[in-house]
């Protein structure tokens, strides 16, 4: 059996999006995230725009949506190529899940060195 190994990828198009609408000035967002909530400082905001963030409150998010009136997709487009193939042998197939009640402690044994 194979498996299509896939690598996962994102744009982060706030600039693009905020030069589409006319904003230049990372400075012009600070008051209109404070309108919907999202209290950030100026610095904050500059990195928001500048950098691609790996991670990203969903306020934070929502309310770029909001002020750009654009949907998640358009402002963090997302793509998954297939990178290779792994081959999977009988064996080897991943565990069904079990519940969490399924699970218990391991009681561990606390030795000195050369005991």
């Amino acid at each position: 059996m194979t498996r299509q190994r896939r690598k996962v990828s994102y744009e982060w198009r706030l600039r693009e999006v905020m030069a589409a609408h006319k904003l230049y000035a990372t400075t012009e967002l600070v008051p209109l995230l404070a309108e919907r909530g999202i209290v950030l400082s100026a610095s904050q905001v500059h990195r928001l725009v500048t950098t691609t963030p790996e991670r990203l409150s969903l306020p934070v998010l929502a309310a770029l949506c909001d002020i750009f009136d654009v949907t998640p997709a358009e402002l963090i487009p997302t793509d998954a190529t297939g990178v290779g193939v792994r081959k999977i042998a009988a064996g080897d197939r991943p565990a069904k899940p079990t519940g969490i009640g399924d699970l218990r402690p391991v009681r561990a044994r606390i030795v000195r060195p050369g005991e």
